[in-house]
């Protein structure tokens, strides 16, 4: 699988970032099985986080013989000191290592949540104390919504944050204020040699009133050729990587696409955002 070098990291990400939420609902057995499909398909790169269900009592016994494999990113939600160091213990304890290479925070899905985490006795300050504690390697922020590039600007304003982690895809390119703020935002990143790892590249829509037969909080796509060219769209972008869905019945067919990975052209990508209106928008 092709590789991109993850900003100031030196990294070189796999272009599929495994989202370990796919483990989170699974037996031992079944997450035993996910990883071996994982590690079989070249990923190199791993995104977890405690509000992911059981996911990290899952990836923790692969940890302790498979910790150099992989570029291991974890998060918070907390947005204090004390809880955001109290959870990042906690994440360390159930993972079974000694210190992440990424810790974010998570889900930032307002403006005011920045100021939380800026705040005297915020995460902030937490996380920059485990930086120096060699607890972490880098530090990250992630969230989704419509304004997630425009908060993420931002953020990148206040602090010097080594990844973001947003959503990108063809229907929310058909958005002008998503799309602005996403290449401004994209070429912040780049000028500034910052990490970007892309989430719902593959989000049909929103569940609404239809039965929710997939473990994302997203209605996925789930047949081969519509995945295949909605992955070629996100990573036709100026990004690191993309983080598989949230289900281990449609990992298969995200790691297989980003095998199969090809550059699309301006003309194809537009193509694409012009069948957006055919989908329901998952923001508004």
């Amino acid at each position: 699988m092709e590789t991109r070098i993850f900003g100031r990291t030196g990294h070189q990400s796999t272009l599929a970032i495994f989202g370990a939420v796919a483990l989170g609902q699974l037996t031992q057995s079944e997450a035993d099985t996910v990883m071996e499909q994982v590690i079989a398909a070249g990923v190199n790169h791993i995104d977890v986080a405690p509000s992911y269900g059981k996911a990290e009592e899952r990836l923790g016994p692969w940890m302790p013989h498979e910790r150099g494999r992989f570029f291991l990113g974890c998060k918070t939600t907390n947005r204090t000191k004390t809880g955001a160091a109290d959870e990042l213990k906690q994440s360390l304890a159930r993972l079974q290592i000694e210190a992440f290479d990424l810790y974010q925070f998570h889900a930032v899905t307002k403006f005011e949540e920045l100021d939380l985490i800026f705040a005297k006795e915020g995460a902030m300050q937490a996380v920059q104390e485990a930086k120096k504690a060699g607890l972490t390697r880098y530090i990250g922020i992630t969230g989704h919504g419509i304004d997630a590039p425009a908060i993420f600007l931002e953020a990148l304003r206040r602090y010097d944050f080594d990844s973001v982690l947003f959503p990108i895809n063809f229907m929310l390119y058909a958005n002008p204020y998503y799309r602005k703020n996403t290449e401004e935002l994209l070429n912040t990143c780049q000028s500034r040699n910052v990490g970007t790892m892309i989430i719902k590249s593959i989000a049909e829509g929103p569940w609404g009133e239809q039965p929710q037969t997939h473990h994302t909080w997203y209605k996925p796509f789930t047949k081969a050729d519509i995945i295949q060219k909605s992955l070629n769209f996100a990573l036709s972008q100026n990004v690191t990587g993309i983080c598989t869905a949230g289900d281990y019945r449609v990992l298969p067919l995200v790691l297989e696409a980003c095998q199969n990975y090809k550059k699309q052209s301006q003309a194809e990508q537009d193509q694409l955002i012009a069948t957006a209106g055919e989908y329901e928008p998952l923001f508004v």
